[in-house]
C-alpha cells in the first residue's frame, strides 16, 4: 500500500453518492476506480468526483485498479456474490448493510471469509452518527446511573400513499422483507452500541401502505443483558416534530437512575436529572452534511484509519452477522407471536 489508501467503488446509485463523496474528502485516500451496471449514473459519478477508472465489469475493476480496499454499495441480493469475488483477488471490502440478502446467506458467507483469512467490513454507519457518538461518551461516563430502558420512535414520514420511495430508492416497494432490514436493522445495531447485548425480543410487524411487498411498521420489545429494556416503535408512514424527519428519524429517549436522556428531531440532545425539571442541553459539534449528519464520512474515516493507523475497527462481517441474526429473530417472533431468547 502506498502511503494513501487506494479505494475502488462499486455502485452508482443514490446512496453510491455519498460514499464517492466521503472518499473524495480525505486527503490521504484515493478514489480510484469505479464499477455500475448503471453507465449513465457511473459516468456522472466519475466526472463529478474525478475518479480516475471507469470500468465495465468487476474482473477488469480487480484485476486492474491496484485497490486496497473495494467499498460495495450496491442492493443487498448483489452483496455475496461481489465478496466472493473480491476476496477471492485478496482484497479488503466493506460492504453496506444489510450484508447480503439473508441471515443465511450471510452466515455462509461469513464462513468462507473466516476460511480465506479475509477481511470484510459492514458499511453500518448509524452508530457513526454525530449524536450517537456523544451519548456514547454520556453513557460511558455513567452521567444516566444506572440504565433502565432505552426507547426510539422511528418516524421518517416518507411512507404514504403510491409513490412512496419512488424518488429516491424505488426498489423499496418490492422489498417483501423491508422495515426491519432496511431500517430497523440501523437501530439493532444502536441499541447494542449503546446499551450492550440483547438477550431477547419479541415483535409485532404490519404493512400500513398496500403498494409496498414488506412490513413498514411495528414494535420490537428487547431485553439486554444488564437487564435493561428497550423499545423500537416504529412507523415510516407517520413524521415527527423536526425539520428535516430524514435528520434522525425519530426521537431517542434513554432513562436512568440519576438522569434521562433525549435526542430530537434536530438533533438536540438533553439530560433532565431525576427529581429536576430544568433541561440540560448538550453542547457538541456535527455537520448537517449529505446523510445522517455526515455518518458515512465519519464511518469511511473510522474504517480507513483502520488500515492506515491500526485503530480498532467496528462491525467486522462476523461481528455484524449478531444483527443479521437478531433480525431474523425479529421477524420469526412476528410470525410466532412468541418471545426470543438470544443466546
Amino acid at each position: 500500500m502506498n502511503n494513501k489508501l487506494r479505494v475502488a467503488l462499486i455502485g452508482s446509485g443514490y446512496f453510491s453518492r455519498f460514499h464517492a463523496h466521503a472518499w473524495h474528502r480525505m486527503d490521504d485516500v484515493e478514489l480510484v476506480a469505479l464499477h455500475s451496471r448503471d453507465q449513465l449514473s457511473a459516468e456522472q459519478l466519475q466526472q463529478d468526483f474525478e475518479i480516475p477508472q471507469l470500468h465495465d465489469n468487476v474482473q477488469n475493476l480487480l484485476q486492474q485498479s491496484n485497490s486496497d480496499i473495494i467499498d460495495i454499495a450496491t442492493p443487498p441480493q448483489s452483496h455475496a456474490e461481489l465478496i466472493r469475488q473480491c476476496i477471492e483477488y485478496k482484497k479488503a471490502v466493506i460492504c453496506q448493510k444489510p450484508f447480503c440478502d439473508s441471515v443465511a446467506e450471510a452466515s455462509n458467507l461469513v464462513d468462507e471469509i473466516e476460511a480465506k483469512n479475509a477481511l470484510v467490513v459492514v458499511h453500518e454507519n448509524f452508530r457513526f452518527q454525530p449524536w450517537y457518538q456523544h451519548i456514547k461518551t454520556i453513557l460511558d461516563k455513567q452521567q444516566l446511573g444506572d440504565l433502565y430502558e432505552i426507547s426510539f420512535n422511528l418516524r421518517p414520514g416518507d411512507g404514504q400513499g403510491p409513490d412512496a420511495y419512488l424518488a429516491r430508492q424505488p426498489y423499496f416497494q418490492q422489498q417483501t422483507r423491508f422495515l426491519v432490514q432496511e431500517t430497523a436493522v440501523h437501530f439493532i445495531d444502536v441499541f447494542r452500541y449503546l446499551m450492550g447485548d440483547i438477550k431477547g425480543l419479541f415483535a409485532r410487524l404490519d404493512r400500513l401502505n398496500p403498494v409496498i411487498a414488506g412490513e413498514d411498521a411495528g414494535l420490537i420489545l428487547f431485553e439486554f443483558s444488564s437487564g435493561a429494556r428497550g423499545v423500537l416503535n416504529a412507523n415510516r408512514l407517520s413524521d415527527h416534530n423536526a425539520q428535516d424527519c430524514r435528520l434522525t428519524m425519530g426521537v431517542l429517549c434513554i432513562e436512568g437512575s440519576n438522569a434521562t436522556l433525549t435526542l430530537n428531531g434536530d438533533a438536540q440532545i438533553h439530560i433532565r436529572a431525576h427529581g429536576d425539571t430544568n433541561l440540560q442541553l448538550q453542547n457538541y459539534s456535527w455537520n448537517n452534511t449529505d446523510f445522517g449528519g455526515d455518518c458515512v464520512y465519519h464511518t469511511n474515516r473510522h474504517i480507513a484509519d483502520y488500515f492506515l493507523t491500526q485503530t480498532p475497527l467496528h462491525n467486522t462481517a462476523k461481528e455484524y452477522l449478531i444483527n443479521r441474526e437478531i433480525e431474523e429473530r425479529i421477524y420469526h417472533s412476528a410470525k410466532t407471536g412468541e418471545w426470543q431468547v438470544i443466546q
